[in-house]
C-alpha cells in the first residue's frame, strides 16, 4: 500500500513536463506558418491580380499583332529583337550606345534638379499665398493661366534664355511641376483649423517655428498631393523635352529609335518610363505617408 502511494506523485509530476515540451515544439513551427500565411495573403491580394491582368493583356497583344497586316511588333518580336535592352540595362559600348538604365538615371538627375527646386519654391510660395488673402486674389488668376501652358511650349523660351539644352530642360521641369505644388500647398494652409493658429499665438511661435511645427504637419496631406502630381508632370516633361534637346536621356533614345525604325526598342523604353514613373509616385506617396501620419486631408 505504501509503494503504490509513492508512485502517484511521480506520475502527476511527469504529465505537465510532457505538455510543456509539446508547447515548446509547436511554437517554432506555428510562427513560420503564420508568416507564410501573411506572405501568401499579400501576394494573393496585391501581386497576383495585376500579374493576371498583365498576362491577359500580353496574350491579347500577341494575338492582335500576329497578323501580316499589323504594323506593330508583338511581344515575342519585342523579346527577340530587344532582349538585350531588357536583360542588360547598364551596358556601355560607347558615348551614345549605352543601356536604358543609364539613360533613365540621366533623366532622373535632371528631374531631381528641376523637381527639387520646384518643391522648395512651390511649398514656400504656396504657404505665403495661403496665409494672405490679398496674395491669393492677386496671384491665383495668373497661376491658373500659366499652369495650362503645355510643357513643350516653354522650351523655346528656356532655350532663348539659357542658350543651353541642360538648364533649359531643368527649367521646363521646374515650370511644369511648380503649379500643382503651389495650389495644393495654399489650399492646405487655408484649411488649417483656427485652433492651431490660436495655440501658436498662445505659445508665441515665430513664423519659422509656426511653419515647421504647425503649418507643415497640418497641411502635409495637401502638400504631398501636390508633390505627387508634380513629380508625375516632371517625368512627363523631361521625356518630352529630351526628344527635342538631345543628349543621352530616355526621351532622346525614343526619338533616335523612331528615326532608326526600331519600334521594339521604343516599346521597351516605354515600359522603363512607366515603371520609373510608378516608382517615383509611390516614393513620394510613401514619404508623404510618413510625414503626414496622424493627419487627414
Amino acid at each position: 500500500m505504501m509503494a503504490v502511494t509513492a508512485l502517484k506523485p511521480k506520475a502527476a509530476v511527469a504529465a505537465p513536463a510532457k505538455t510543456a515540451d509539446v508547447v515548446r515544439l509547436a511554437t517554432p513551427i506555428a510562427r513560420p506558418a503564420r508568416v507564410a500565411g501573411k506572405v501568401l495573403r499579400f501576394v494573393g491580394e496585391n501581386v497576383a491580380p495585376p500579374m493576371i491582368v498583365l498576362m491577359i493583356l500580353l496574350v491579347i497583344w500577341q494575338v492582335a499583332a500576329s497578323g501580316d497586316a499589323s504594323g506593330l511588333p508583338s511581344p515575342s518580336d519585342v523579346w527577340a529583337q530587344s532582349s538585350e535592352l531588357i536583360l542588360d540595362p547598364f551596358f556601355v559600348y560607347g558615348t551614345q550606345d549605352i543601356g536604358l538604365g543609364w539613360r533613365v538615371l540621366t533623366s532622373l538627375e535632371r528631374v531631381a534638379y528641376g523637381f527639387g527646386l520646384a518643391a522648395i519654391v512651390g511649398v514656400l510660395t504656396g504657404a505665403a499665398i495661403g496665409q494672405s488673402i490679398w496674395l491669393m486674389r492677386g496671384l491665383d488668376p495668373i497661376f491658373q493661366v500659366l499652369r495650362t501652358v503645355p510643357p513643350l511650349a516653354w522650351l523655346p523660351i528656356s532655350l532663348a534664355a539659357f542658350m543651353d539644352s541642360a538648364p533649359s530642360a531643368i527649367f521646363v521641369i521646374f515650370i511644369t511641376a511648380i503649379w500643382p505644388i503651389i495650389i495644393n500647398t495654399a489650399a492646405g494652409v487655408r484649411a488649417i483649423p483656427q485652433d492651431y493658429r490660436n495655440v501658436a499665438a498662445v505659445l508665441r511661435l515665430n513664423q519659422i517655428e509656426f511653419f515647421f511645427k504647425i503649418m507643415v504637419p497640418a497641411a502635409a496631406p495637401y502638400i504631398f498631393s501636390g508633390l505627387r502630381i508634380g513629380v508625375g508632370l516632371s517625368w512627363l516633361a523631361i521625356v518630352a523635352a529630351e526628344m527635342l534637346t538631345g543628349g543621352v536621356g530616355i526621351g532622346f533614345f525614343i526619338w533616335d529609335a523612331w528615326n532608326s525604325s526600331r519600334l521594339t526598342d521604343i516599346i521597351v523604353a516605354l515600359v522603363y518610363i512607366g515603371v520609373t514613373g510608378f516608382i517615383l509616385d509611390r516614393l513620394v506617396g510613401w514619404l508623404g505617408g510618413i510625414i503626414a501620419r496622424g493627419t487627414t486631408a
